[in-house]
Order: C-alpha cells, then sequence, then structure tokens
C-alpha cells in the first residue's frame, strides 16, 4: 500500500544554522489491509513519517510510493490523496461544515462524485462510524470522540484504501479514544481497509498487527507488539514504556519468576501470573 525508500526529510532552518534530518534514510513497506502502529516520543520522527504517506510533505531524499504512485508527481497528487486519508489530532481543525452531513460530504463533492453517489456515500460512512443518529447535528455540539468519528467519516466518504491517523486520540478522554479506536479497528476488520495510527500512548500499540518505533529521524525497531514490547530495557532506552501488563511481568521476572513478556494482553498476563502459583486465572 505504502513503501518509502532511503526516505530523507529536512525542516527549513533558522537563518543561520544548519537544518537537521527529522527523517534519516527510512524504508519501510506498509501491506494492503494490515494495521500498523507507528510509535516514538516527540521529536522521533513518527508525525514526519505519516505526513509523507499521503505527499502532505514531499521528500528531501529517498522517495515514497502509494500503490506503486509516486508522491512527488504532482499529476498523481488527486488520486494518491484520494487513495491515502487523513485523520489528524485536533478534529476542530477538520469540520469545515454548520452540519455534520455537509461536512462529511465535502470531500466527494470536491472530487466532483455526482450527487445521488455522495448521498450514498454520506450515509454509508456515517453508518460505518456509528453516527448515523447525528446527520442533522451541529458538529460543534458534539464530543470530542464524537467529531473525530466525524472526520473518519468523512474520510471514509473519499473510499480510500488507507487511513492515516496522526495523533488522532492525543486530545480525546479515554471514552472518546475508545470510539475511535473500535471504529478504525472494525473499518480494517470488516472493510479492510489499512490503517497506520501515529500515537504514543502503549495501550493502542498493542492492539496494533505490527509497530514501528521511531527514534532520531530512523526506524529503531520493527515487528509485533508482543515482539517489540518484551524488550523492555530497549524501550527504556529510547524514552518509551511499555504497557501495564508488560511492565508488571517484567518486574516479577526480576524478582525471580519464570515469566512470558510477550504476555502483552490483560488476559494473558493473569493467566501467566496464575500459571506460576498452580492457579486457573478463572479462580
Amino acid at each position: 500500500m505504502i513503501e518509502t525508500k532511503n526516505l530523507t526529510f529536512y525542516y527549513p532552518a533558522e537563518e543561520g544554522r544548519q537544518a537537521t534530518a527529522a527523517l534519516q534514510d527510512v524504508t519501510v513497506s506498509i501491506e494492503k489491509g494490515s494495521f500498523t502502529v507507528v510509535l516514538g516520543h516527540n521529536g522521533s520522527g513518527k508525525s514526519t513519517l505519516a505526513k509523507h504517506m499521503n505527499a502532505v510533505l514531499l521528500p528531501s531524499g529517498g522517495k515514497v510510493y502509494v500503490a506503486g504512485m509516486d508522491t512527488v508527481d504532482e499529476a498523481l497528487l488527486l488520486e494518491i490523496r484520494r487513495r491515502i486519508g487523513m485523520v489528524f489530532q485536533n478534529p476542530d481543525n477538520q469540520i469545515v461544515a454548520n452540519v455534520v452531513e455537509e461536512d462529511v460530504a465535502f470531500a466527494p463533492e470536491n472530487l466532483g462524485v455526482p450527487t445521488r453517489e455522495i448521498r450514498r456515500r454520506v450515509d454509508e460512512a456515517l453508518a460505518a462510524v456509528g453516527m448515523s443518529q447525528f446527520t442533522r447535528h451541529a458538529p460543534h455540539l458534539l464530543s470530542g470522540g464524537q467529531k473525530q468519528r466525524v472526520a473518519i467519516a468523512g474520510v471514509i466518504a473519499m473510499e480510500p484504501e488507507c487511513i492515516v491517523l496522526d495523533e488522532a486520540t492525543a486530545m480525546l478522554d479515554p471514552v472518546g479514544r475508545r470510539e475511535v479506536l473500535d471504529t478504525v479497528h472494525r473499518l480494517n476488520r470488516e472493510r479492510g481497509i489499512t490503517v497506520v495510527l501515529i500515537t504514543h500512548h502503549m495501550d493502542e500499540a498493542a492492539e496494533a498487527d505490527r509497530l514501528i518505533v521511531m527514534n532520531g529521524g530512523k526506524v529503531a525497531m520493527d515487528g509485533a507488539p508482543r515482539d517489540i514490547f518484551c524488550r523492555v530495557e530497549e524501550m527504556r532506552k529510547l524514552g518509551l514504556a511499555v504497557p501495564h501488563t508488560v511492565e508488571l511481568l517484567y518486574e516479577l521476572k526480576q524478582a525471580g519468576m519464570d515469566l512470558d513478556l510477550r504476555a502483552i494482553s490483560v488476559d494473558e498476563c493473569a493467566d501467566a501470573i496464575c500459571r506460576q502459583f498452580g492457579m486457573n486465572a478463572e479462580e
């Protein structure tokens, strides 16, 4: 779906200062239909990488391909952005209309989609994110999680093959975060939409198929979440935490228990600890 080859990017430097690379020689491939989380501390390059995925930013060096299309080719820009939808951190910055259904219709209208087709897309997109009952509502009266779901519906109405969420849950409360995550997981599972989630929340990362850890503009780790999070000391050196379950297992292991740090879900963690005491977790 998305491929970067030796991707390098420099933000413009202040006068008299030398520019430093926000991304350095990044080569990754995002498979179609996958759910990938990009993780890293502030300044690690994760959001800069996300903005290259639908040509919000263009490479200073190397290449980015979307479904085989080179993002620097201006003639392909509209098709690239139709294929890759972006959802950003602040939902208020993405709302462009005074009525929910008009906001969702905005992107397909700009793509020249026929009116009858727009109606179908809007209805289906709002149903997909569980917001059909808010069709005629004013977006500014919605909760943060509801606004973000409307933003996702606006992207779905473009019928993209991939959705990139750049810190899209960062400003939400736990309920709003759960609403958004449940929505994108369902879209990935039921519609086969590729999802790339940029986040700093470890519990969100634990639910992914794949985890890419960024540090200093480079890929520091790449693999399944349970294979990454069990490397507790390496994660700490990168200034990152691990899920609470793994942290608990790690501390118990340091105390002498023989525990598998790859048991990252709550149920797996409970089972692993109970086995140490010859108990059944259901007891």
